[in-house]
């Protein structure tokens, strides 16, 4: 289905430096990338200009403003997104979906990586030495910075910033100016490895995705659409809010595939169950 096609990668942000190794090993496609698809008019993490939609949305966008500027039927998007993490509160996440889209054959395929291995931060100091522990602990220089007035400030900002003398400067200026200075993660993929990373574990998911076919129609993307609760407890036999099934789903013809116990265990120990431990 892939084998021989162009692949379009719709990215301002030198993505394709991971996503193109591993598409074309994986599909047989040849990678290609367009100078003139400014993926920040959807939206910037620095605010300038606000996102509208939710990620897939917005990969959704990049792939169709990919196809309808190069013509190309065969696109793949990311979008990142930064925060707590959805199982661990306290902690920051990074969020990553890759999205391809097959116009030709009518097909959308997402893989999706979760990973508390992120930089994402940003605080105001007052003075060289706390610029110097927040840039430790990002991970500075390897891992680019922004500068800027204040939290919400973006008109007086500095990005990219990879060098010491540059972040001194930058910062030395609004310290004595206004006393202090606002400092961020660049969290622009080819200014952050920790999230190339992460990327790039989001498309290995996709391939896997699309490496799972339709039993009935061979369609690529065959996966899962919901994950029922409801494996029973081991001691008392209600059931639990742990896995009972996968419900696979074939994006063509609607083919279903209902996968029983799909973590390898029928019972859940006793103390996952709300009956047995309330």
């Amino acid at each position: 289905m892939f084998t021989g096609r162009r692949l379009l990668i719709a990215t301002k942000h030198k993505k394709e430096m991971v996503l193109s190794p591993l598409l074309e090993t994986a599909l047989g496609v040849h990678c290609f990338i367009d100078d003139r698809l400014d993926t920040d008019l959807l939206g910037t993490f620095t605010g300038e200009t606000e996102r509208t939609d939710d990620p897939l949305t917005t990969a959704r966008k990049k792939c169709e403003w990919g196809m309808a500027l190069t013509g190309c039927d065969l696109v793949v998007a990311s979008e990142g997104s930064f925060g707590a993490h959805p199982s661990l509160v306290f902690v920051p996440g990074n969020d990553e979906i890759v999205l391809l889209v097959d116009q030709k054959n009518k097909i959308e395929v997402v893989g999706r990586a979760i990973s508390t291995e992120t930089n994402f931060g940003g605080t105001l100091v007052s003075n060289i030495d706390e610029l110097k522990e927040f840039a430790r602990r990002v991970q500075f220089p390897s891992h680019a910075l922004i500068v800027r007035a204040a939290e919400k400030d973006n008109l007086n900002i500095t990005k990219a910033i990879t060098d010491w003398p540059q972040l001194e400067r930058c910062v030395n200026r609004l310290i004595e100016s206004q006393g202090n200075a606002f400092v961020e993660t660049d969290m622009r993929a080819l200014y952050n490895p920790s999230r190339m990373k992460v990327i790039g574990q989001a498309t290995k998911r996709l391939i896997e995705k699309i490496a799972s076919c339709c039993p009935q129609c061979d369609c690529p993307g065959f996966s899962i659409t919901k994950a029922d609760p409801g494996l029973p407890c081991q001691l008392c036999g209600s059931p639990t809010r742990s896995t009972l099934y996968h419900l696979y789903q074939c994006q063509r013809c609607q083919f279903e595939k209902k996968e029983v116990f799909p973590n390898g265990k029928q019972t859940e120990d006793p103390m996952y169950c709300d009956i047995c431990n309330p």
